[in-house]
Formats: C-alpha cells, structure tokens, sequence
C-alpha cells in the first residue's frame, strides 16, 4: 500500500494494552520507549494514551523506526542511516507488550502494513524500499535537512470550494493553517474574489441565469393559468448581471470571515513550490513571500480551454467571463458540446437571444447519450441552432462594440466543406485544463498526467510525495464537482489532524445538468453499464411522462423521460438513475441517497408515490426497454 504522511493520533478508538519500550538493536540509534498507560484507564482512554505516546516518539525525533529485531529490511534501514551519520530513535515491536497491536495502530495510521516503518521529521517515507528510493533520488537528504518548525501545519494552495472546507476542518481541528489564492486573469482580463470556479465563474451564478430564463417560459405559461397582463414584457441583461454580481460579491465576503473566524491565514497571492516543504507566494504587485508547512493540500482547480486558433484568445470569451459581461451577448455561438456550453446556450436561448451551438462530435460526452440526445432535441426544438460535425479555423472581429461582430470560419469534421458566418459573441466551452503546470510540482517531484495535467493520487488523496496531497478538479480519474471536492477536502483535514479514518466515496455520486429541461443522473450511464455488467445481465425500466405543470400551459406531452438501469443477478440493484425534466435535480438527490442504501427496483415498487409530482414516476416503472412497449404516457 502507499504510505500515508500523518501525525500520530489520526486512528479512531480501538483496544490497545500496554507497550513497553525496548533497547535499539543496532547503534548509533537510541532507545523509544512506551510505557504502559496504567491498568486505571478504561480501554478507550488507554488507546488515547497510547497513541499521544506514540505522536510524542514521532514528533519528538528527527528520525523514528518502528521495526523488528529479526527483520532483514529492517536491520538494511538501520545500516542505512549509520552509513549516513544520522542519529535515529527506533521501537522494535517483537519485544514490546502488544506489539502486534502497536503494528496494527501504525497501520491505520500509515496505511502500511509492514516493517520497518520510518517517520523523517514527522513525515511518514514508508518502508525498506521506499526510504532507499528516497535516498537515491534526493528526497531523503531533503526530508532530513527540513528543519522541524514549519511556519505552518497545513498550507491549502486554491481557495476555491473544496480547498476552504479543507482548511477551515484543519483549523477547527486546532491546527495552524493558511490558504493561498489568486486568481490569474483571463485572456479578456476577468478575475475574481475568494470561493473558486463554482461561487464566482460556476453553479451559482449558471443557476441563477437558468432561473432568469425559467421564469421567462414561466411568464409564457402563466397566460394559460389566467395572468393578464398587457406591458410588453422583455430581458435587462445588465439588470440581472448586477444582482447577480451583488450576491456572488456577498458570498467572497462570507468565505473571507469565516476563515478569519476560524483563524485561518488568507493570502491572496500566487503558490509555487521552491522546495518540499516551502514555497514562495506572488502577490499581484510580483511581491514574493515564502512560507513553509510540514502538508501541502493542491486545490487550485481547472479554467477553461481555447482552441489554440486564429482569434480565439483575442476575441472570444468562456464562462469565466460571461457572467459578469456587462452587455447583452446579442447574437450567439456556443462551441463545445460539455454542460457548460449546452447550459450557458440553454439560458442565452431563454432570453430570447440568437443561439448557435457548434458540437464537434457527441453532446454530453461521459453522460447517458439517449439522456444527452433528449437534452439536445428539446433544446432545438426550443429555438437553440445546433452545426453538427464543425469545428472552428478563424474568428475575425469585423467590429468593435458592445457587443461587436464576429465573423467565424468553421470546417466540417467529415470531409472538406467550410462554413462561415457572423456573430456578436463567441462563447468557447470546449472543456477544462488543470491548473498544476505552474506550481513547481516539477521541483519536489509531484507526478502529474502530463496529458491533461491532472494528479494521480492514491484512496487518501495523497500523491506520490507523502506530505502532499491532492482534492478537487485536480484530481484524475474523478467527477469535478463542488460538493465532491467540499466532501473531500472535510474528510481529508479529519484524517490528517482529527481522529478519523473515513476516506470520501466517489462512487454513485449525482449530478444534474441545468440545461432548459433539466437532467439529473446518479450512477451508471446505460452505455456504462453494459460494459461493465453485459447487456444481458441488465434490465432498464422506462418511461415517458407528462408533469401536470405542462397540462394546463400546453407544453410538450411525452417530451420528459425517466429511466432505472437494474442488475438481474443482484436482486435488481438499481446502478443507473437518470431523468429528464424539471426540477431534476431536486428529484435526483433524493433517489442518490437511496441509491447509497442498496435500492432496487423492488424498494422502489414498494415505494408509495407522491402525487401529482414527477418524481413519483420511479415508484410506478413498469415498462423494461426489452419488451419493446410504448412508453408514453396515458393520464395523469
């Protein structure tokens, strides 16, 4: 297993006896010794002893060895450090009371079940192998030369979502913390305050600019329900972005008192990394600081992609710039084919505004594509353009303005033909890039996927230097989502500095996609599934449904949809839920927590439905997609 870096004291409750401490075997080094807590503790308040002795063996010596005395690695480990001149205080757990159940608390603790297990100035390298590792490749003599007094505990680096709720846990925690933040203007020279992607360029303003276009449709329907009304009724762009701007601007005001609240240090300046415990801090005059911490926590995000064509950079704006564009984008093209483009065109549309989407090949790519191929043909049928199979060469502005015009030559993916036409904004939502290329990551040896710049880490967050560690859109292979990153930034800080264990569970984790008519999912998409379990183990229930809501107002019958993806062979566990339709995602985070239990589709037949509500559809699915039946919907 990798080892894990940590402080003594991250294990929770668990019997322990007494442990006694006993000579070296091999000099130079000294002798630990753990006495015994005494038989007047109860069993609970022994174990806490035990494991403050054992925080105190390990923060109280540069070099601290738990081993054995017959172990061939461990006596290599010892030589080792003789060979090098260093002192190093070891516990050999054969002739200690209990030593296997000082092992066993090590283990969790350090995630390594083995011996010897060495600790350098409170940083956990791991075993026999990994300290020669660290010794061949520098990091050893670099661990030994760090100097004990940190300025802090914990530096979190990213003060967006996950980065502040891992700093404020730590804080709360009793530990020493600081947070570095700074956001590096966009191309268009758009910046903002503390919170990250989500509060300031993300969910919080896209939501609120998809509730600005639901109202509009609402406005529509309520004819229907009777309202009279008889003032031409329109969108103020500016209106809507001021309100807006005011309650995100609200929101970077509460994140920085809650962390003076908490006592955390908030530098807003740049992070890069000059060794492995230091790193320097630019503020945006180019005033460099440095401050040192014994863990490092990476939580600095991803910003938008360009397309690395003619114009792109000059002309064109991405999501971190549109919402706070002081002037109505008038006349569209969205290029992209990710949630951020169908969302943002989504709303633009509900304004009333010229709207293009340029997709290169799939919608929603990861996604459910019959879910994303609905999402799609709901929103061109609501007056979004979509240019299939086209991919952007040249934007060439035409005019100056507020907006101004754009002139946008595309080529098709599927053979010669060019395509060109003028716009008044150019919106790019062709994905995201991790921001850990300017981190110095290189100097202290942190491994990245030099792809696409995200870090691997291992089930505790941590990469491969053992006192850094990784949360958020950073990380490979896992959802970039704000309550993830919240999640396991909280759990990350319990485990580093608290009591706990509990690692973040990145499964089964639900999301929605706020385009006009709503997508939420959790779980396996139905393409997936048949990957992993075989088309033939699967069973899918589905239907289409009319909300009661659309009756009245004359909106599309038989246009939402709601679908379970069921494992036969395991009483019908339900691996994939996914609907379509308002509201979505409130339906949706109910059916995940469900989902967490073990649902099946007998729990949810057993389930009596609210009514009329779209969510009780679940509760009524009947139709599998292998009878073939119809699936639309007859009443109410």
């Amino acid at each position: 297993m990798s080892p894990r870096m940590g402080k003594v004291g991250a294990a929770p409750n668990r019997r322990l006896a007494s442990v006694r401490g006993v000579p070296a075997s091999s000099p130079p080094g000294r002798r630990a010794r753990l006495s015994s807590p005494g038989t007047s503790h109860q069993p609970s308040e022994a174990r806490e002893e035990m494991r403050r002795r054992l925080r105190n063996l390990i923060e109280g010596n540069r070099v601290m060895i738990f081993s054995k005395t017959y172990c061939p690695h461990s006596t290599r480990v010892k030589e080792l450090f003789s060979s090098l001149g260093v002192d190093y205080n070891v516990l050999e757990l054969d002739r200690v009371d209990d030593g296997p159940r000082v092992q066993d608390m090590l283990t969790e603790i350090t995630n390594q079940k083995t011996v010897p297990n060495i600790f350098v100035n409170k940083v956990h390298v791991g075993g026999c192998d990994r300290t020669f590792q660290a010794h061949h490749n520098g990091l050893l003599q670099k661990l030994l030369q760090e100097s004990s007094a940190n300025d802090y505990d914990l530096i979190v680096i990213g003060g967006g979502s996950g980065g502040l709720s891992c700093a404020k846990e730590a804080a709360i925690l009793g530990k020493k913390v600081m947070v570095l933040d700074f956001v590096v203007p966009s191309p268009q020279g758009t910046s903002w305050g503390l919170g990250g992607t989500c509060v300031n360029v993300g969910c919080i303003p896209k939501k609120l600019m998809h509730q600005a276009a639901l109202l509009g449709q609402a406005l529509q329907d309520s004819r229907k329900f009777g309202w009279e009304y008889n003032q031409q009724v329109k969108h103020n762009w500016e209106t809507m972005t001021e309100a807006v701007q005011n309650h995100i601007g609200s929101l970077n005001w509460s994140y920085r008192l809650s962390l003076r609240e908490n006592g955390v240090a908030y530098v807003n300046a740049y992070g890069e990394f000059v060794d492995l415990h230091k790193i320097k801090a630019t503020n945006k005059k180019g005033q460099e600081t440095y401050f040192s911490a014994s863990k490092f926590v990476i939580a600095t995000g991803e910003r938008p992609r360009y397309l690395g064509i003619q114009g792109d950079k000059e002309y064109c704006i991405t999501s971190d710039d549109l919402f706070s564009l002081p002037y109505c984008p008038g006349k569209t093209l969205v290029v992209g084919a990710s949630y951020v483009a169908l969302e943002c065109a989504g709303f633009l549309a509900g304004f009333g505004l010229d709207v293009t989407v340029m997709v290169r090949s799939v919608l929603l790519r990861g996604f459910d594509q019959e879910m994303a191929e609905k999402v799609g043909s709901y929103m061109e049928k609501h007056g979004v353009k979509f240019l299939r199979r086209f991919v952007p060469l040249m934007v060439q502005q035409l005019e100056k303005g507020s907006p101004g015009k754009l002139k946008v030559l595309a080529k098709s993916t599927e053979g010669p033909e060019t395509i060109e036409d003028v716009y008044n904004t150019v919106l790019l939502a062709i994905g995201r890039d991790s921001c850990t290329r300017k981190l110095g990551l290189e100097k202290i040896g942190v491994k990245i996927n030099e792809k696409n710049g995200k870090i691997p880490v291992n089930d505790m967050e941590q990469t491969n230097v053992p006192h850094i560690y990784a949360i958020g859109d950073v990380l490979e292979g896992k959802p970039e989502l704000t309550p993830l990153a919240i999640q396991a930034g909280k759990l990350l800080a319990r485990r580093l500095f608290g009591a706990s264990l509990e690692k973040c569970d990145y499964i089964n984790v639900p999301t929605t996609v706020f385009t006009p008519l709503e997508y939420g999912c959790c779980g396996f998409s139905e393409e997936k599934a048949i990957e992993v379990y075989k088309k033939e183990n699967l069973e899918v229930y589905h239907t289409l449904f009319w909300p009661l809501e659309w009756t009245v107002a004359g909106r599309d019958n038989n246009t939402c949809y709601a679908k379970i993806i069921c494992n036969k062979f395991d009483s019908d566990r339900v691996i994939g839920f996914h609907i379509l339709g308002p509201n979505a995602g409130e339906i949706t985070q109910g059916f995940a927590a469900a989902m967490k239990c073990g649902l099946t589709k007998q729990l949810l037949d057993n389930t009596i439905g609210i009514h009329p509500t779209c969510g009780e559809v679940f509760t009524t699915l009947e139709i599998t997609k292998s009878s073939g039946l119809d699936v639309t919907q007859k009443g109410c």
